[in-house]
């Protein structure tokens, strides 16, 4: 069946004009609640991060659970892999977070934490849409769900995140910058590095509702990039809205993505023995890491671009580390989910093992150049497959002869088709995915 409701991560868009609505989730609330208690008595957790919106959906949610006869327990504003870990310790039937992750304040959406941590298999994301399509009926009254507050809920969690480095591993000769986005670590991730010894310094931690990820954290880390130039820091950490994305920034003030973290983990992990198997990437990962990895031995593979991808690679392939350029990483012998957190301190327990610096610690890794041009467009499938389309693909692929990538891909979360082209020289890889970007366009037009 093909869904309706739910994309990539959960159900996501504008509030108010999507299914972002109180309405639809009332009813999605009462809809998991059936499903997932199957008519007993469940506990299901709600998170979310400091989206205006949260305030209104959270309610909703809570009113339809209730509906249904489960229980829920509020956390607030949490991160998005706290919600996961907490899901599985509190032994809740399902977790639900309230997060558009790295989106503006506008959009808001719906993610959501099997018993186990991990996200809804796709017959349990079919089942529930199939029960929106029933009349919402709300159990007698002696068995409605009852609303609490978990009020340690952030204490539990910076207690797992410094868990998930070693206990000997102190940060206190390090200057570190920590960028919460405005978003859900902000009252998390600061005390993580500073209980672990760091000089901190805080930057986007003061949420409105209305400023989350606004010229701030992970997407727009040039405030973060400057800042740890003027204040010569050791390092800044970028966070999104959600906490499940982290990149970090070194000394020089040069930004390392997902890629390059991913390296700097895996590279320690094996000259500690540590590493289970291999790395999982997806499609969109820089070629430079296929070949790094190459070198040091370390297998490697593709999953489609979505963390929930890259885990089902993982469980599929038996190993324990993987992520994404825009910095989703997953370690799941600490986490079930991408963790910005978490992620950013197996980094710093690497530069204090190896007694190096951030910017030392990349250099075992060549970043291709990549260009990626986001084109608007309405129906995906009928451009992809276009004759003209297909043609400009095959012209950059003979021209690239080998030397790189080219890659057209429709956006799980935007109404967009995503053009990326790789290859050795910058200029070149440019040009040619403005020319399939153009070539895009004009499809665009021609189905129009």
């Amino acid at each position: 069946m093909t869904r309706k409701y739910f994309g990539t991560d959960g159900i996501r868009g504008e509030v108010g004009k999507s299914s972002i609505n109180p309405e639809f989730v009332l009813k999605l609330g009462w809809a998991v609640g059936r499903v997932l208690a199957n008519g007993h008595k469940g506990k299901v957790l709600i998170g979310k991060d400091t989206r205006v919106s949260g305030y209104m959906l959270e309610s909703a949610l809570e009113a339809g659970l209730s509906a249904a006869g489960v229980d829920i327990l509020l956390l607030g504003p949490m991160p998005t892999p706290a919600i996961a870990y907490l899901t599985r310790t509190l032994r809740a039937q399902v977790g639900i977070v309230i997060s558009a992750s790295h989106n503006l304040y506008h959009d808001n959406g719906i993610k959501f934490f099997s018993a186990e941590g991990r996200k809804l298999p796709d017959e349990v994301e079919l089942a529930i849409e199939q029960q929106l399509e029933q009349p919402l009926v709300t159990v007698d009254s002696a068995k409605l769900g009852k609303a609490s507050r978990v009020d340690d809920a952030p204490g539990r969690y910076i207690e797992f995140c410094k868990s998930t480095i070693p206990s000997s591993t102190r940060l206190t000769h390090m200057k570190i910058i920590v960028d919460c986005a405005n978003g859900a670590t902000y009252h998390i991730a600061p005390n993580v590095l500073r209980e672990l010894g760091a000089d901190v310094m805080e930057l986007s931690v003061e949420p409105d509702g209305f400023n989350i990820n606004k010229h701030c954290g992970s997407t727009d880390p040039e405030v973060l990039r400057r800042l740890v130039i003027a204040e010569k820091a050791d390092l800044g950490i970028a966070l999104d809205g959600d906490g499940d994305r982290v990149i970090m920034i070194d000394h020089h003030g040069e930004i390392l993505d997902g890629d390059q973290l991913l390296f700097i983990i895996a590279n320690h992990l094996l000259n500690t023995n540590q590493l289970h198997g291999g790395v999982v990437g997806t499609v969109m990962t820089n070629l430079g890491l296929e070949l790094a990895f190459k070198k040091l031995g370390i297998p490697f593979t593709r999953a489609k671009v979505g963390d929930r991808y890259v885990l089902d690679m993982l469980y599929q392939q038996g190993w324990h580390l993987g992520g994404e350029s825009s910095g989703h990483i997953i370690c799941l012998d600490k986490i079930t989910t991408g963790d910005g957190i978490v992620s950013a301190l197996q980094v710093l327990h690497s530069m204090c093992d190896s007694g190096k610096s951030l910017h030392e610690l990349k250099q075992g890794f060549q970043k291709f150049p990549q260009t990626m041009i986001n084109v608007a467009v309405s129906n995906h499938e009928k451009v992809l497959n276009s004759k003209s389309v297909q043609q400009a693909i095959q012209s950059v692929e003979q021209k690239l002869n080998g030397t790189g990538r080219v890659l057209l891909r429709p956006s799980g979360t935007e109404p967009v088709i995503r053009v990326m082209v790789e290859g050795e020289d910058a200029k070149q890889v440019s040009d040619f995915a403005h020319q399939l970007a153009e070539a895009v366009e004009a499809s665009v037009r021609e189905i129009k």
